[in-house]
Formats: C-alpha cells, sequence, structure tokens
C-alpha cells in the first residue's frame, strides 16, 4: 500500500490517514448503508481500528443500530466510516471518501438480499446473500 493513502470529506473539515493494508475490502447492499449514504450499494475498506488515523476535525458518530456506529462530518455530512458498538477492533472506511479511491478495490458484495433491482452489477466478485462471507482475521 501506498504511504500518502488519504482521505476525507467533502468540505475538508474532517481529514484522515490509513497506516494499514485493509484487511477486507467490499461492496454493500444492505438497507442500512442504502438509506445511510442515499446510494444503491456502498464500497467499504476494513482496517484494524488504530490503522484510522484522524488528522483535523472531528467526526460526529451516530448510533445507527444495537450493532454499529456510523460515523460523519459534523458539517458537510460525508458519511466517512462504520464500526462496531461493542468492543471494535476493526473500522469500515468509506472507500469513495479516499482521496484517490481507486487506490483500494471491492472484492466482494455482501448483503446482496438488499440489492436493488434496478442496480445490477457486471463483475464476477462473490456475492454473499448476508453478511455470511468469510471473515479475514475479524
Amino acid at each position: 500500500m501506498r504511504e500518502d493513502v488519504a482521505g476525507g470529506c467533502l468540505c475538508g473539515e474532517v481529514r484522515y490517514r490509513i497506516t494499514a493494508e485493509p484487511v477486507e475490502a467490499m461492496y454493500c447492499h444492505c438497507r442500512m448503508c442504502q438509506r445511510a449514504h442515499g446510494a444503491p450499494v456502498i464500497a467499504w475498506l476494513t482496517l484494524p481500528l488504530d490503522a484510522f488515523v484522524v488528522m483535523t476535525g472531528n467526526p460526529v458518530a451516530y448510533r445507527s443500530s444495537a450493532k454499529a456506529f456510523r460515523h460523519f462530518c459534523g458539517r458537510c455530512g460525508t458519511p466517512l466510516a462504520c464500526r462496531e458498538a461493542d468492543n471494535p477492533r476493526f473500522v469500515d472506511i468509506s472507500i469513495a471518501s479516499l482521496d484517490d479511491p481507486e487506490a483500494i478495490a471491492p472484492t466482494m458484495h455482501i448483503w446482496t438480499t438488499s440489492r436493488i433491482d434496478w442496480f445490477e452489477t457486471a463483475d464476477h466478485l462473490p456475492r454473499y446473500r448476508s453478511d455470511e462471507r468469510p471473515k479475514a482475521d475479524r
């Protein structure tokens, strides 16, 4: 991984950098991600929590379910991250919030039971109907 993998929100208030290789990267089709981002699918990368370093700003946390917190810029609303509520070891970062989103490509689709019918993907990546995918050291 390049050393300069960084990202942030639309307005520039929140800036972060990544200090480790992602554990995994995926497209998520779940309804919570769709609603939180206002999009049919979200591309996430997963890292150890301590490898996500906020350089400027202070992302706001919203408890979106009993299981998770979502973090976003309190000024412009850009969704940035999602982490488990209890004993978080990992954090999911929105790949689209990277300065260079082409630096990390998803390798699978999850929660395809919630895929919106009019949104079709033509790739040949593995698809998992829920979150039953093999966990990479998670």
